[in-house]
């Protein structure tokens, strides 16, 4: 196994801990990090002494950020397929872990989003803190949800994750738990108490009860107050439609939304849009990371990724220049692209789990 210390693997009674460890990249991964993940899962699937899995983040702002994005904008630049094999192996290990056969504790204190969401919100047991802000913020960057994120945010209630996956607004732990993001809601405070009664678990029913003994209730959203005008808004058939109801609506929320949503890449946009629309139709989370391969190896050779990720991470001048700059502007043929099948370089996950759910 790898000696990098970016994930620090070690065992505390029948319990394997990973812990993720950039903590001054607020833990974003990258390939080394998502390779030592796979191994280190591996080894504990084998290990008959290891009962559950533990994942945390070093510092104190989160467990992970995301994918380290400015690595992203440098391949893309270049012309270079580094983040395509990225991709592919970040995303079989979202599969990974989703099938994972022993309890997988993600403990999603502080910020958690993108590839952070991936390493944890398919987990058998998610727990969220007040500190917890999770988020898919990739239209802001001219990109589209991945990690399995679109079958997340399909799977929510209503349209709530439709609402997420355009704005990418970040939710706290109570409105986590209601879009089916989270288990259960631990007050940071005791979160090492929680911790160290995992480390004592022998049995992963064990793990399962403790988890469930330490749950609390989470202090309120905002997303459940908020249902009416997101059900009703985001059930139009475009992105300009859903903005035209958003900005027609009476609630200061929604208008905020269509303003947030116009700030976008119209481009991803329109890819996000149907990107979750055509998950909720895929029979399994492989099927829906298959898609996501496609359309993240279409982003990738298209301008808007590398100059939303120079305006949000590199200039920060906040102020990207899309293209093309107006929704009106994306045709269907160009959405179309982002799904069209990639031959020999289709992920093909799905292909081995024929009839999962």
């Amino acid at each position: 196994m790898s000696h990098d210390d970016s994930v620090l693997l070690h065992t505390e009674g029948r319990v394997r801990h990973l812990t993720l460890n950039r903590p001054r990249a607020l833990n974003a991964l990258n390939h080394a990090m998502v390779r030592q993940m796979a191994e280190a899962l591996d080894a504990a699937e084998q290990d008959p002494s290891v009962v559950a899995v533990l994942l945390t983040g070093a510092g104190e702002r989160g467990l992970c950020a995301g994918g380290d994005i400015r690595s992203i904008h440098d391949d893309a630049l270049a012309g270079g397929r580094a983040s395509l094999d990225f991709w592919r192996d970040e995303y079989r290990l979202n599969a990974r872990i989703a099938r994972f056969p022993k309890p997988y504790v993600a403990v999603m204190d502080g910020i958690v989003m993108g590839g952070g969401v991936g390493v944890s919100a398919h987990g058998s047991l998610r727990i969220v803190t007040e500190r917890s802000r999770i988020a898919m913020p990739e239209t802001g960057i001219g990109f589209v949800p991945d990690v399995g994120g679109t079958r997340l945010l399909g799977a929510a209630p209503g349209e709530l994750g439709m609402h997420l996956a355009l704005t990418g607004d970040a939710v706290g732990a109570a409105d986590a738990l209601l879009c089916g993001l989270a288990d259960h809601f631990v007050p940071s405070t005791d979160l090492p108490a929680l911790l160290a009664a995992l480390d004592t678990c022998t049995t992963p029913e064990a793990v399962v009860a403790t988890a469930e003994r330490y749950a609390g209730t989470a202090p309120a959203g905002e997303l459940a107050g908020h249902r009416d005008w997101i059900d009703a808004c985001y059930a139009a058939d475009t992105v300009e439609e859903i903005v035209e109801r958003l900005d027609r609506n009476g609630a200061p929320a929604a208008k905020q939304a269509a303003t947030t949503i116009l700030a976008k890449s119209p481009t991803a946009l329109k890819v996000t849009l149907a990107a979750l629309r055509r998950a909720r139709r895929l029979e399994s989370l492989e099927a829906a990371l298959d898609q996501e391969y496609r359309v993240s190896s279409a982003a990738f050779t298209r301008p808007d990724l590398v100059e939303g990720v120079r305006a949000q991470i590199i200039d920060k001048d906040r102020s990207p220049r899309w293209r093309p700059a107006e929704l009106a502007e994306v045709t269907d043929e160009e959405v179309a692209r982002h799904f069209a099948p990639l031959g020999d370089g289709e992920l093909g996950l799905a292909a081995g789990t024929a009839g999962t759910a």
